[in-house]
């Protein structure tokens, strides 16, 4: 046989896995739904509570064996906070004092690259994630309250204004698993959990920033259609 037959197997051994590898491979697109629960977290004199939301999450995923797949994401959610300043106690025999507190309403935007490993099974496929991208919160409205005590007047008064809010952006670390589970051809269900690590959000200058970093919890739903 002649080296150039022999270069001719070479190239067919090693081209073949690779095209067998891109026709096995699975392409889908997912929508699901999931709730987000938020981590309080405090630094610098303030606490920040996250309200919890539910939300949308839209997936493009590629899946080439075992050990290589790959999918970029975006999720949107409402992000509620709630500001207070750890110290605000009124002090018994002092003069006077006063507690202030702010309500931030906020929309977050997540976009992700996540790398999936993954079992495939007749129906079902867990797998696992890691990732990282962009959570960008975008104010809507905000107001802080201030109730003022004093002495003279046991009484205490409040008064509320509307609260300097800004657009924060921050990094964010992805992790997560879950199971496909194939209904049909080209059709099935995705259960998953995702969780989220990143600096909490500087939404209003009103309070200090906690510069502490926040956990989300984000258990989910959706459908996936295999393209």
């Amino acid at each position: 046989m002649t080296k150039v037959a022999w270069a001719k197997i070479a190239l067919a051994l090693t081209v073949a896995p690779l095209i067998a590898s891109t026709a096995h491979a699975q392409i889908d697109a997912a929508l699901s739904v999931y709730g987000s629960f938020g981590q309080s977290v405090s630094g610098n004199n303030t606490q920040q509570n996250p309200a919890n939301q539910a939300g949308g999450l839209v997936e493009l995923r590629r899946i080439k064996n075992p050990l290589v797949g790959y999918e970029a994401t975006y999720a949107y959610n409402r992000n509620n906070q709630r500001f207070t300043n750890i110290s605000s106690v009124c002090p018994v025999n002092d003069s006077s004092c006063s507690i202030s507190a702010a309500a931030i309403s906020a929309n977050a935007h997540e976009v992700t690259g996540d790398w999936i490993i993954s079992l495939r099974g007749p129906t079902l496929r867990p797998f696992a994630l890691a990732g990282g991208g962009v959570l960008l919160n975008m104010p809507t409205a905000g107001t802080v309250t201030t109730t003022t005590c004093g002495t003279v007047n046991p009484l205490c008064s409040q008064s509320t204004t509307a609260a300097s809010t800004s657009t924060s952006t921050k990094g964010v670390f992805v992790y997560g698993a879950g199971i496909d589970w194939t209904l049909l051809p080209h059709l099935g269900l995705r259960f998953q959990y995702r969780g989220n690590v990143y600096k909490a959000a500087d939404l209003t200058s009103s309070f200090s920033s906690t510069n502490a970093f926040a956990r989300n919890s984000q258990p989910m739903i959706g459908v996936f259609f295999r393209l």
